[in-house]
């Protein structure tokens, strides 16, 4: 029964999404891509993709920067879809997906605020699919206290900076501090909403928000090494769920490198076999091989989870594992593109393929 009550409310929209999945670009297409000399090829070999729409009307040469703006521009339309042809419970849920773009933009526009620019220009940058009906009104904000009051008021994240944030941590905190706070509660707040959404969404959501956690538990760890970030208040940017929640949390609280780090998520399986094949020192501009960084290796295992999640029908995840399994085909893309742009096609291979 509550596989019929599921098709009545969603359906057609898990239809039309893995309709989106079988629309990925596959390994031989990816192939030629990897083959193409200049970028006007590479344009070309995209006519026969989902983002040939987008691209057509582009002159040649093309840009990488424009390339990734029209392929965004693709995902973009075909999340809309979704959105637009939702009702209950599904278009509650596609809009907890945005909820993280629309941090990200809000950051931003802070930050112009910070430091005293125009904000209006910062639109044109904001992710489309973070954008919500007041944020317009973000831009008449002169000062960072204008600009709380406005979230506070006006912002589907008003409940986040509730929570979280005062309108003085805006001038006094880290902008990224700030950011992971946002996105902490964010996660947390998700995570909860997919649990009340029943089998087997809660499930399947579970694992891949509590993979997201982890894979942010770990980056905040590393990226406050060096920095004045006390580790009790490392402790509290960590999300509270995930794999690492709550004894690896504890101990990479107190840790002060990548030996330890590395230690650490030695002891956990799946991360053990993660650890092994990355390059704890290598970035993400050298991936592939033994030089995959610890990045890449998170991204090639998001890749895997959200392709799982297409095994199981009746349940919402797959709107967000198609949503990130396309973002990953756009970095791809993005790569290969700069690789050719800038004629270091030794390096072109070294994407996270797909499928």
């Amino acid at each position: 029964m509550k596989e019929i009550y599921f098709n009545a409310d969603a359906g057609y929209l898990e239809g039309v999404v893995r309709g989106y999945r079988d629309g990925l670009i596959t390994a031989p297409q990816y192939m030629n891509l990897t083959q193409c000399e200049t970028m006007d090829d590479l344009k070309l070999q995209l006519a026969t993709t989902d983002y040939a729409p987008f691209l057509q009307n582009e002159p040649s040469p093309i840009s990488t920067s424009t390339l990734s703006a029209r392929c965004t521009d693709a995902l973009v339309a075909e999340f809309q879809y979704l959105q637009q042809n939702s009702a209950e419970p599904v278009s509650r849920f596609l809009e907890y997906i945005t909820f993280g773009y629309m941090i990200d933009n809000v950051i931003l526009l802070i930050t112009g605020t910070l430091h005293e620019r125009d904000t209006h220009d910062l639109l044109e940058k904001c992710h489309p699919l973070g954008f919500f009906d007041t944020m317009p009104a973000l831009c008449v904000a002169t000062n960072v206290q204008d600009l709380y009051n406005t979230v506070m008021v006006d912002s589907p994240l008003a409940g986040y900076f509730r929570e979280c944030l005062s309108a003085e941590d805006l001038n006094e905190l880290n902008i990224e501090i700030i950011r992971n706070t946002l996105y902490k509660a964010y996660l947390e707040d998700f995570y909860s909403y997919c649990q009340s959404c029943g089998e087997p969404t809660s499930s399947i959501m579970a694992e891949l928000l509590k993979f997201e956690s982890d894979r942010r538990t770990v980056n905040i760890t590393i990226n406050s090494f060096g920095t004045e970030l006390s580790k009790d208040d490392r402790t509290k940017l960590y999300p509270r769920l995930g794999n690492m929640y709550p004894e690896a949390q504890i101990r990479l609280a107190r840790a002060d490198d990548m030996d330890q780090v590395k230690s650490i998520l030695e002891q956990y399986g799946d991360y053990k076999r993660m650890i092994l094949s990355a390059n704890m020192n290598a970035s993400s501009d050298s991936a592939g091989g033994s030089d995959m960084s610890l990045e890449d290796i998170f991204f090639a295992n998001e890749v895997q989870l959200n392709k799982d999640a297409f095994e199981q029908q009746f349940h919402f995840g797959v709107f967000y594992s198609w949503l990130r399994l396309k973002e990953q085909e756009i970095r791809n893309i993005v790569w290969i593109a700069e690789c050719i742009s800038q004629q270091q096609k030794d390096k072109v291979n070294k994407y996270t393929p797909i499928y």
